[in-house]
């Protein structure tokens, strides 16, 4: 797919999620202040960080799609995968402040002191946030990996998020609605519960694209691919010193490769043509290869 096409695609997935993001956070925050919840105003918070994180990824996406210039010789794509890094950190950030709000409220009624009994709006609006939310992952999800989008795919966990925090949130006002005023504890306990969820999203995004940004290799059983192909050549042996990263979709490979040193250079070059054009080929990727030829011992 071609970039242009790529970012038109992103940007209307984006751009969906960001108009359903915006009108559940005005439909929960009216639900959680109307009916008391504390649970459905943190659910709407979440649906803001949402709501925000659709802006980060319209802008990065924007960023990452430009082609390589005299600054940026490997192109933007590491701008995509800062926006995943975003997404993560401002997840941290909501996940951490729903589990806040929910414990002073909990040590609130420990203490002897109430709190209101949730509203029936709140139960409603957490049962549309679930169907929502996870009709929005699924999309979303679907298309970030047809894209081969990080910071889509990433951005369709936050959708999920959400819906884990619907369903808590759910549970947890419909609990103090049916028990009634003795159990009113259960909407703070459903906020601090669905943080945790929210949390350990926060950490798999963070944790990933971090690892891009600090150069981690690819995974094991690629760079064996890698070996398998650069070996189909009858003409190469011995590779090594490979050294492989992620650069946004693309890959990056570099290796050293074993030929004959009386062969041309013309049909060096050409079987080096042969394995880039392979190497795509089979991982179905967009590759900065660099291979350093010797001659063999």
């Amino acid at each position: 797919m071609k970039a242009s096409n790529r970012e038109k695609e992103i940007y209307k997935v984006t751009t969906i999620g960001a108009v359903g993001n915006l009108l559940l956070l005005i439909f929960k925050f009216i639900a959680g202040f109307l009916s008391n919840s504390a649970a459905m105003i943190a659910d709407a918070v979440h649906s803001f960080s949402d709501f925000l994180t659709d802006i980060v990824v319209m802008i990065f996406v924007r960023i990452s799609s430009k082609e390589e210039d005299e600054n940026h010789h490997y192109g933007h794509g590491k701008f995509e995968t800062l926006a995943t890094v975003i997404i993560g950190i401002v997840l941290v950030a909501v996940g951490l402040g729903i589990m806040k709000n929910g414990i002073v409220s909990i040590v609130e009624v420990a203490k002897g002191n109430s709190i209101k009994s949730p509203g029936i709006i709140a139960l409603v609006a957490a049962i549309v946030s679930i169907i929502v939310k996870e009709i929005l992952y699924r999309y979303t999800v679907i298309k970030g990996k047809k894209l081969d989008s990080p910071s889509v795919v990433a951005n369709a966990w936050h959708h999920r998020s959400d819906a884990f925090s619907s369903i808590g949130t759910a549970l947890g006002i419909g609990g103090a609605i049916i028990l009634g005023n003795k159990w009113t504890i259960l909407d703070p306990i459903a906020a601090v519960i669905v943080s945790f969820f929210i949390l350990k999203v926060a950490y798999q995004l963070t944790k990933a694209g971090l690892d891009e940004l600090l150069e981690k290799s690819l995974p094991k059983e690629i760079e064996k691919k890698i070996i398998e192909i650069l070996l189909s050549f009858n003409e190469i042996s011995s590779p090594h010193h490979l050294r492989t990263r992620r650069i946004g979709k693309s890959y990056s490979i570099d290796v050293h490769i074993r030929m004959d040193g009386a062969m041309s250079l013309y049909d060096a070059h050409q079987i080096t043509v042969d394995i880039e054009n392979k190497l795509k080929e089979e991982l179905h990727k967009d590759i900065f290869i660099n291979i350093h030829m010797e001659p063999i011992k």
